[in-house]
C-alpha cells in the first residue's frame, strides 16, 4: 500500500504558522496535485512529506507506517525536484544509476533497472550521453529515471516542468500522466499552474497561506467551488466577481461569480426571465486565435467575457447571462452558499 495520510500537521517558521493544522488522504495510486500560488505552502507539505522538513505538530503516514521521525532515505520515495540535478560529468545512464550505485545494488540489477527505465521514458538511445548533449525536456526524463529505477512507493514532484517552455511543458504532462498509468503508484505532484492541475490531477488539493480551501476531481473544483478564492483561482481568465446589486434585486448584499465564457452577447429584442441583460463600454480586447476577450466594467468591478473571434465589437457590449450560471458567495467569509 503506497496511500498517504496527514493527520493535523502544523509547520511554524519563526513563529509563523505556515501548514496550518492539515488533514489529507491520499489513496493508493492516487495522482494528487497540490496548487496554490507562491508561498501557499504546496511544497512546503511535499518537503515534510518527504522528510526534508520537520513537522511541528500532527503525524504523516506512509502505507500506514508513521513517518515523522524516520529519516528521508528510508520513507520509500522518490523526490523529482524543479532543477534537474544532474551530474553534469556523468552519462544518462550513470545519472539514471547513481542512486543505486550508492544503495550497493548489484550490477546486473542495475543494468536492468536502467534499460526498464529507458524504455519507459524513451531515453535508450541516449543512455552514452551527457545532460549538456540533451534538451531540457530530455534531462526532466532522466531525472524521472533516476526516481523510477528505486520503484517507490510514492513519486513526489516539485514544479518538475516550470524550467520548460510551453510546447515541452504540454508534452511532458501528457508524458507523466502516462507514466503515472504504467507504473500504478502514488504520485503527489505541486504546481502554481491551473491548467497542470487541471488536466492532470485525479483530485487537487486547493492551497491558500497555508490552509487546504478545497480538495476534489478537477471537475468538482472547476464547476462547484467552494468559495470565492478556488473560484477566482481556477480558470482563465477568471470566474468575474460582482456585486450582486448590480445585477438584480435578488442578489443584493451578496457576491455573484460568473465565468467569462458564460458572459454572453444577446439582442436587444430577445426576452427571458431566467437571463439577465446589460450594457456596458468596452475597456479593451484580447485576441486569442480563435477567442477574443472583451474587457469592461460592471459598476466597480472588473469583467471580462470570453467570445468568438468573429464576434464584432463596438464601444459598448450587450451582455447576457443566465441564472442558473451564477454563483452566489457570502461577502463578508467568501463562501459559497448556493
Amino acid at each position: 500500500m503506497s496511500n498517504v495520510v496527514l493527520n493535523g500537521v502544523r509547520k511554524i517558521y519563526d513563529k509563523k504558522v505556515v501548514i496550518d493544522n492539515i488533514d489529507l488522504e491520499i489513496k493508493d495510486k492516487e495522482f494528487i496535485v497540490l496548487v496554490g500560488a507562491s508561498g501557499c505552502g504546496k511544497s512546503t507539505i511535499l518537503r515534510m512529506i518527504a522528510g526534508l522538513e520537520d513537522i511541528t505538530g500532527g503525524e504523516i503516514l506512509i502505507g500506514d507506517k508513521k513517518v515523522n521521525n524516520i529519516p528521508p532515505k528510508d520513507r520509500d520515495i522518490a523526490f523529482v525536484f524543479q532543477s534537474y540535478a544532474l551530474y553534469p560529468h556523468m552519462t544518462v545512464k550513470e545519472n539514471i544509476a547513481f542512486g543505486l550505485k550508492m544503495r550497493k545494488v548489484d550490477k546486473n540489477e542495475i543494468e536492468k533497472k536502467v534499460k526498464e527505465a529507458a524504455e519507459i521514458l524513451d531515453l535508450t538511445e541516449y543512455l552514452d550521453r551527457k545532460p549538456k548533449q540533451l534538451s531540457g525536456g530530455q534531462r526532466q526524463r532522466v531525472a524521472l529515471g533516476r526516481a523510477i529505477v528505486r520503484n517507490p512507493k510514492v513519486f513526489l514532484m516539485d514544479e518538475p516542468l516550470s524550467n520548460l517552455d510551453a510546447k515541452l511543458r504540454v508534452q511532458m504532462r501528457s508524458e507523466i500522466k502516462k507514466l503515472h498509468e504504467k507504473l500504478q503508484t502514488t504520485f503527489i505532484y505541486v504546481t502554481h499552474d491551473q491548467t497542470e492541475a487541471l488536466t492532470m490531477g485525479d483530485r487537487i488539493v486547493v492551497l491558500d497561506k497555508g490552509v487546504i480551501q478545497q480538495v476534489a476531481s478537477p471537475d468538482e473544483i472547476y464547476n462547484n467551488p467552494q468559495n470565492t478564492f478556488v473560484a477566482g483561482f481556477v480558470g482563465s481568465p477568471q470566474m468575474n466577481f460582482i456585486d450582486g446589486e448590480n445585477l438584480s434585486p435578488d442578489y443584493a448584499g451578496k457576491t455573484a461569480g460568473i465565468r467569462p465564457e458564460k458572459m454572453t452577447s444577446y439582442l436587444f429584442d430577445s426576452s427571458d426571465a431566467d437571463t439577465i441583460k446589460l450594457t456596458a463600454d468596452v475597456d479593451m480586447t484580447e485576441l486569442l486565435g480563435s477567442e477574443k476577450i472583451i474587457y469592461f466594467n460592471i459598476g466597480q468591478n472588473k469583467c471580462s467575457a470570453k467570445l468568438p473571434a468573429d464576434f464584432s465589437i463596438d464601444k459598448t457590449i450587450n451582455i447576457s447571462i443566465k441564472r442558473q450560471d451564477i454563483y452566489l458567495f457570502d461577502r463578508e467569509t467568501g463562501k459559497r452558499i448556493n
